[in-house]
């Protein structure tokens, strides 16, 4: 029997497709599945068979503290960067998409901090925030003001994570943004400034929601940075001083392969599954009403 035209389309497209679905199925739905179901089990060792616990693992997860506090400091990072990140890229967009002196330069020192590899990002920020003869110190020094033990001392030291993280990651926002102010058609603005519409106006009025689209996308961009923080805080702290820069996936790391405790890295992990897809479905649920694509 000759295929007709529209399954020969059919199949063009699942073909098409299929190296796609294979990647996604070798690196992302069954690492996934498998990370569950270690989640019910309990390892066996010295060649034990493993024994099914079902959420037992989660019930001594939610009793302990550590993790807890780990996921207050994550809950703080996210807070701390996400907003701030965004409304920065969105103002530094905002500017160098104007008519602007030297505009390149501007947006290439904007975008600089991305390109740069996180372990040679935190290794910079590592001698600014040096004791002794780190650049914000001698700054503060020079101002008459004694240092600041910026990674030692709990109380500041997941801000000091929390502003290098800011500043590499709004440049890499701040692309997205300008892009989408270059697809607004300028006719907007034209018949807004013969209305006589003020800038701040025009900007809440037209400019923000025809922006929603790609604010949405940042904000799910931004939620899932904000809990793989891993390479910098190896290079800058390793969760300390006493777990005060501990973040949940660099926790997951320290179960995995520091304490060699598969099943809780596999429990928190399978917990932070969860809550991103529940707020990332907030997000789109909420948000997406408000978002204009045409």
């Amino acid at each position: 029997m000759a295929l007709t035209a529209h399954h020969k389309m059919q199949m063009y497209g699942a073909l098409l497709l299929l190296p796609a679905a294979v990647l996604l199925a070798a690196f992302a739905y069954l690492p996934t599945i498998t990370t569950v179901i270690n989640s019910l089990f309990l390892p066996g060792f010295r060649g034990a068979p493993t024994e099914f616990v079902g959420f037992e693992n989660y019930r001594f997860l939610f009793d302990d503290p550590k993790f807890w506090k780990v996921a207050r400091n994550n809950l703080i990072y996210a807070l701390g960067t996400i907003p701030t990140s965004i409304a920065l890229a969105l103002g530094m967009a905002l500017f160098v998409n104007g008519k602007l002196p030297g505009r390149g330069l501007v947006r290439m020192a904007y975008f600089t901090p991305t390109i740069l590899p996180m372990i040679a990002a935190a290794n910079i920020w590592m001698f600014f925030y040096a004791p002794q003869i780190g650049l914000f110190n001698k700054l503060l020094g020079a101002l008459g003001f004694s240092g600041v033990n910026w990674l030692g001392d709990p109380s500041v030291a997941l801000g000091s994570v929390i502003v290098m993280s800011i500043w590499k990651e709004a440049g890499f926002f701040m692309i997205f943004y300008l892009a989408a102010l270059q697809g607004i058609p300028p006719e907007l603005k034209e018949a807004s400034d013969l209305e006589g519409t003020s800038r701040w106006s025009f900007f809440w009025r037209v400019t923000f929601p025809l922006l929603m689209p790609t604010t949405l996308f940042v904000l799910i961009n931004a939620l899932i940075n904000a809990v793989r923080v891993v390479d910098h805080l190896f290079i800058l702290t390793k969760g300390g001083p006493n777990n005060a820069t501990n973040l949940l996936l660099y926790y997951v790391y320290e179960n995995a392969f520091s304490f060699f405790d598969r099943t809780t890295a596999a429990t928190i992990t399978v917990v932070i599954l969860l809550v991103l897809a529940v707020i990332a479905t907030l997000k789109f649920t909420i948000l997406d009403r408000r978002t204009h694509y045409q």
